[in-house]
């Protein structure tokens, strides 16, 4: 009973940490320097909430570690951060910090906590960088308000009340949520979606400029080359054509954004570290070596201003290997995964960082900060989507734009299964496989973010994983009109409710207590499908039950905890027949079935819900529904 115990409170523990810290954490990491007073507090969120936690899920379950050192990046990584912790050994500095060995951990677990997240909650990915882009685009108007009134030349926005003081590190974050609106209004399939991306892309662009910085413009370039390349739709050709004339105005209207200081002394500071590079080319002058540059009399700086060139000073070629091997392999990741979008949107944030990077830092592993937004956080998104989709829990199917003439031949001669006031819902088409249609809702929705008939596809696939039998997906549309479908081959067999109507009393009673144990089955996998009730089991030629309609319906990462089980009874009990069936005519063999697999709390949780829905009739009297 204590080892029952401890293994359910250790379960809560993991679910609470990993459903609803980390994308807190994800957040603020991703936000609050716009609104933190200094960067002190972002550390502090990140450990809390973030690298702390994702080491805590690590420690209660170490099977995932496995998950994640399957992952290129995860590994090189590793191997990068091993190498220059080894590089501490020829160190020219007395004394250690200890504050080096953290940060190679704490950035680990960004990596680490992306494929947690994204595995396990990745519905709330797309709305958390949502969120955290509204806050920048408010942020970013809101400087822009006050700062135009007091524009001259020469003078350069920062960013504000937050933790951004600086133009050029401010630019740096502008400039990664410019590539977000910019993904947006290339994949976007609703007009009002795009409607707002646009203007939101331009304030976003606009604040980029404000900052006088022309490192974020050359990267923006890049970023805009990149998912142009990835991409290729329509839009890519106009953005292609958008930029050649933002290029042309910007030279034309505004030449001094880009002459107006001339190189900021990059030549003379890029060979001057080749020069101290060379000394040491091989192994590199050690992770904490300081550096100091004196391009001009009076000017001390500390940085390369190319992050290729820093890796080259601190760790040398060797550890330049597993850095450029990271940047490589995520953009060649990212390209092959294209079918899925936010593998387009880590790379092309990837991309902006690679252009932001060739004139821009010198540090290798540093604390979180604007340096982050370019490098750190694009290779986690990438490792961790890749890791999600390694665990099947994203999809890698990609979904076809279905043109009205083209679903009309689709569609012709279809038998309708379900309609509503508003249509066909479910339709049987000519060579036997359905087509379920999920209309569009408006604005930001979760469908929205998360298509309807993309979570069905994901789920009936993670369940074919827990080796439960779930309709096989055939192909996923984008429909005219901003509805989603799904095709899929349905599973043969009746529904559960249609088969216990056919059968005898002592049939049933055997068919109720098999249900029972699929029933705690699905529970014991963390399986918690809202919509379960007879008419969405089915009882399959082979005596086996599926799921069928399995749109609204999450998986999670442990077995469900008590309230969600008498949860998805109470829902079962709002149907008049199977109540009979289930919780009063044959409730035993429910019960007993669902002992057969669950420990005798989660059973004696199911009694007390049964028994706290119904009262007992009197003669003459049929069973209440307590309210």
């Amino acid at each position: 009973m204590h080892s029952t115990r401890l293994t359910y409170g250790s379960n809560r523990v993991f679910d609470f940490l990993v459903l609803w810290v980390l994308p807190i954490g994800l957040l603020l990491l991703l936000s609050s320097l716009f609104f933190v007073t200094n960067r002190n507090v972002l550390h502090k969120f990140y450990y809390v909430l973030f690298s702390a936690p994702t080491l805590l899920l690590l420690c209660l379950r170490p099977a995932e570690i496995k998950a994640i050192l399957r992952e290129p990046l995860a590994i090189a990584f590793l191997v990068f951060s091993a190498w220059a912790l080894t590089s501490l050994f020829w160190s020219p500095q007395p004394e250690t910090d200890s504050d080096l060995f953290k940060r190679p951990l704490h950035t680990f677990m960004l990596f680490a906590g992306f494929g947690l997240l994204l595995h396990y909650r990745n519905e709330l990915f797309k709305p958390i960088f949502f969120s955290a882009a509204v806050i920048a685009l408010v942020v970013c108007a809101c400087n822009l308000v006050v700062f135009a009134p007091h524009f001259a030349e020469g003078e350069r926005m920062i960013g504000g009340r937050g933790a951004l003081d600086n133009p050029l590190l401010s630019s740096h974050v502008f400039g990664f949520f410019c590539v977000y609106w910019l993904y947006v209004c290339m994949t976007t399939k609703r007009l009002q979606v795009l409607w707002f991306s646009v203007p939101a892309l331009a304030i976003m662009a606009a604040a980029i400029l404000a900052t006088g910085s022309r490192t974020p413009l050359v990267a923006l370039v890049l970023a805009v080359l990149w998912l142009s390349f990835t991409s290729r739709n329509r839009r890519s050709a106009l953005l292609i054509a958008g930029l050649l004339v933002g290029v042309a105005a910007l030279l034309l209207l505004c030449p001094e954004l880009i002459t107006s200081r001339g190189s900021s002394f990059r030549f003379q500071l890029w060979d001057m570290s080749l020069q101290r590079i060379a000394e040491h080319p091989w192994i590199g002058h050690s992770y904490d070596s300081e550096l100091y540059l004196t391009p001009a009399q009076g000017i001390v700086l500390r940085e390369t201003h190319s992050f290729a060139l820093g890796v080259l000073y601190y760790v040398g070629i060797i550890g330049f290997i597993p850095w450029i091997f990271m940047l490589g392999w995520g953009l060649y990741k990212s390209f092959k995964e294209r079918a899925q979008p936010l593998f387009i949107l880590a790379s092309s944030l990837l991309a902006y960082g690679i252009g932001a990077g060739l004139t821009e830092g010198g540090g290798i592993l540093s604390r979180p900060k604007e340096h982050w937004f370019l490098l750190w956080i694009p290779l986690a998104m990438i490792a961790g989507l890749s890791i999600a989709q390694r665990r099947r829990s994203l999809l890698r199917r990609p979904v076809k734009s279905l043109k009205p003439d083209a679903f009309e031949q689709l569609c012709s001669n279809a038998q309708v299964i379900e309609a509503d006031g508003l249509g066909p819902k479910v339709l049987r088409l000519e060579d036997g496989s359905f087509l379920k249609l999920f209309r569009a809702r408006r604005w930001y929705t979760s469908g929205s973010f998360n298509p309807y008939s993309e979570r069905f596809a994901s789920n009936s696939e993670q369940l074919r994983e827990h080796a439960t039998p779930a309709p096989s997906i055939l192909d996923l549309f984008s429909l005219h009109d901003g509805s989603s479908a799904v095709r899929y081959q349905p599973l043969p067999g009746l529904t559960l409710r249609q088969a216990l109507q056919s059968l005898d009393s002592s049939l049933r009673e055997s068919l109720v207590e098999r249900f029972g144990r699929f029933m705690a089955q699905l529970h014991e996998r963390g399986v918690y499908f809202r919509s379960l009730h007879l008419g969405n089991v089915l009882l399959m030629d082979d005596g086996e039950f599926g799921l069928i309609d399995v749109a609204d319906m999450r998986i999670y990462p442990s077995a469900l905890r008590n309230a969600l089980r008498q949860r998805n009874l109470r829902h079962m009990q709002r149907y008049p027949q199977d109540r009979n069936w289930l919780f009063e005519s044959h409730f035993e063999q429910l019960a007993k079935g669902y002992a057969s697999v669950a420990s005798p709390n989660a059973t004696a949780k199911i009694r007390e819900q049964v028994q706290a829905f119904t009262r007992p009739a009197t003669l003459g009297e049929s069973p209440t529904i307590k309210r």
